[in-house]
């Protein structure tokens, strides 16, 4: 029915809404934000990656090492950025709890 690449071209859509709410709430912690975002950085760079593995190695870019590992390099940044986002924002939460405890 879908082949892996239309999927993984539809699936585009729901992201960017998700990112599109995202970036409204006032609740994201910012770094977080730019982690999901870099996550589109990855999606462009994997996509010419993945023609060049199969024009020039005829192969999968999972199947061409240092391709492979150059554009996941991308997803581990994205996923720092969103975890230390996050952190972030609970130990921000965090402080905001203690200074409101201490001003009752």
């Amino acid at each position: 029915m879908f082949s892996k690449d239309n999927l993984f071209a539809v699936s585009l859509f729901p992201y960017l809404g998700f990112l599109w709410f995202l970036s409204r709430s006032q609740e994201t912690p910012r770094l977080a934000l730019i982690g999901f975002c870099v996550l589109l950085i990855f999606v462009a760079v994997t996509i010419p990656a993945g023609i060049y593995a199969r024009v020039h190695y005829g192969a999968e870019l999972a199947n061409v090492d240092w391709l492979h590992g150059s554009a996941e390099s991308f997803l581990t940044l994205s996923n720092i950025l969103v975890a230390l986002g996050f952190r972030q924002g609970i130990i921000e939460y965090q402080k905001r709890q203690q200074e409101s405890k201490t001003n009752d």
